[in-house]
């Protein structure tokens, strides 16, 4: 697994907040988000809810900045590594989203804060949806999940909805030469769809509906990458230059289209 960054080591900060997140003894420092006091008192709910996965504030923001309890553990960066393909560590993921979405349901979100709607659920819902579970945002321990950090991009949403977010990342739900990119072609996508909705324990009537909203959280993260591109954000730019550009995204859109039948199947069988 890859080595723990020491203190006061630079942290990746991903393709939002590249260079701009550091490690600081037991604490990260990172830049604020707008609503940055709505996602504090949620964080600190949660923990009052006995759930330990997810940093906590230390302190209100300054300068445009926060400071949050730092999780220690091994996050998957790429290229990544094969543990965080192991089946055992896909279940891992989805026990603790159940976990983050059971904890939240007892923190309904506050409908006056205006949440971030860039990856947000269109339809809304009761939950605060962590809405961004990319490999590099869940902290593991002993190959197992064990922490979700950032986040940012939370807002109010359908679990069903998270859940289709994760597995878009973590099973992944991509079309075999996207998937090829990180090595991760072998893997069977609908058997692992199968097994991240059993260990999340996704109910019947959610099943056959997955696929579909697996594609609408597609279609949202692509405007979302498509805005961020339009606003001259070089690390979005470089990042779609480097990954086939809008063809990449019209394969695995048409892909997942093309395979949502032996998706559902797979779910519902």
């Amino acid at each position: 697994m890859n080595a723990l960054p020491e203190a006061d080591d630079p942290l990746p900060g991903g393709l939002c907040h590249p260079g701009a997140v550091r490690r600081d003894g037991e604490a990260v420092e990172r830049p604020a988000p707008p609503h940055a006091l709505a996602l504090h008192a949620h964080l600190r709910a949660l923990r009052v809810r006995s759930f330990d996965a997810a940093p906590v504030p230390l302190g209100p923001p300054a300068a445009g900045r926060e400071r949050l309890s730092y999780l220690p553990g091994e996050v998957a960066v790429p290229p990544y590594p094969a543990w965080s393909h192991a089946p055992g560590a896909l279940a891992s993921v989805a026990r603790l989203l159940r976990r983050y979405h059971d904890a939240a349901a007892a923190v309904p979100p506050d409908p006056s804060v205006p949440w971030p709607a860039d990856l947000a659920d269109p339809e809304g819902g009761p939950v605060l949806c962590h809405n961004d579970l990319c490999l590099e945002n869940v902290v593991f321990r002993g190959g197992e999940a064990a922490g979700l950090i950032d986040f940012d991009l939370a807002a109010p949403g359908r679990p069903l909805w998270d859940l289709a977010m994760a597995a878009r990342y973590w099973v992944p739900v991509l079309d075999p030469e996207s998937a090829a990119v990180t090595s991760r072609d072998h893997l069977d996508v609908p058997a692992r769809l199968r097994l991240f909705a059993d260990a999340y324990g996704l109910p019947a009537g959610d099943r056959a509906l997955l696929p579909s909203v697996i594609e609408a959280a597609t279609a949202r993260t692509r405007a979302f990458v498509t805005a961020q591109v339009a606003a001259g954000s070089p690390a979005f730019t470089e990042a779609i230059a480097a990954h086939g550009g809008w063809a990449r995204w019209d394969r695995l859109q048409r892909w997942q289209a093309a395979h949502r039948s032996d998706l559902r199947a797979a779910l519902v069988r």
